[in-house]
């Protein structure tokens, strides 16, 4: 597996592999990686010659500096995990290789980021916007992958790759989850014991939601006992839970099928988790 630290060195090796016609599949991540990072790998090795694995924790998407502070660095123990699946590239940047100094430009996403994510981390997709485009631009992949996890983030670089024409095709992968039902996310490692007994309510809550829905209930009343069951009786604070279009992730108050994406943001103690199911 070939580390690279900056631009140029993973640019003269890419090139190099280029000119021998084998493509490339890129899976940008912030390390603390987990099996949903490393099924996206599986991903991209299915389907092109070499992968590059990016790691980079970017300081422009966290709107709350502490957030930044703690957020968990394993740098030797990704390695290992990226070995294990015969991980191509890694390309670990110091930011201020990526940022010489801060972009002054801005992305408006017009009303894919005033809801939900957008709402509640006032310039975390401007920050997301900037970051993707440069890795894009440095690594040039013919694929990128990325998990329905983070749902609304998926939206925001479909709409990118988009409106500025990047050459590659976009794979966006299911949702990875413990044998519990908690999604797989980085953060997990932050909660307690007790807490992560906790967890797996999310999920469980979606899936009610869900049979509601289908049901014909009403969403607002859905979306309040939702809520109210995670917050009043289970001990999960909800930020926001919305039932929503899919492609334009506006709200929505009857069951679009085939289109239907239900979202949720909670905190369990100081630990933010996000999820959703897709109809």
């Amino acid at each position: 597996m070939h580390i690279f630290y900056t631009i140029r060195t993973l640019q003269d090796f890419l090139k190099c592999q280029r000119r021998t016609g084998q493509s490339i599949g890129f899976v940008p991540t912030m390390g603390a990686l987990h099996q949903g990072h490393l099924s996206l790998i599986e991903a991209s090795k299915a389907q092109n010659d070499l992968t590059v694995c990016s790691i980079f924790v970017n300081p422009t998407q966290f709107n709350n500096p502490q957030d930044l502070a703690v957020y968990p660095r394993t740098f030797e123990a990704d390695c290992e995990m990226l070995e294990s699946v015969k991980c191509e590239v890694v390309f670990a940047p110091k930011a201020t290789e990526i940022y010489q100094t801060l972009p002054n430009l801005k992305f408006e996403f017009g009303d894919l980021e005033r809801v939900m994510e957008g709402a509640f981390r006032p310039g975390h997709f401007n920050g997301v916007g900037i970051v993707v485009s440069k890795l894009f631009n440095i690594v040039q992949p013919d694929h990128a992958y990325f998990g329905q996890k983070d749902l609304q983030q998926c939206a925001i670089i479909t709409r990118l790759v988009k409106d500025l024409s990047f050459s590659l095709t976009l794979n966006i992968c299911p949702t990875q989850r413990e044998a519990d039902g908690l999604a797989m996310s980085s953060r997990n490692r932050n909660l307690s014991p007790e807490q992560r007994q906790k967890a797996p309510e999310i999920y469980k809550a979606l899936q009610k939601a869900v049979e509601l829905l289908k049901d014909k209930n009403p969403v607002q009343s859905i979306k309040d006992l939702i809520t109210n069951n995670l917050g009043n009786v289970i001990g999960i604070e909800v930020e926001y839970f919305e039932i929503a279009d899919l492609e334009t992730l506006q709200p929505i108050d009857e069951l679009l099928e085939g289109k239907t994406a239900l979202c949720i943001a909670a905190f369990i103690g100081k630990t933010r988790l996000i999820d959703n199911v897709v109809i």
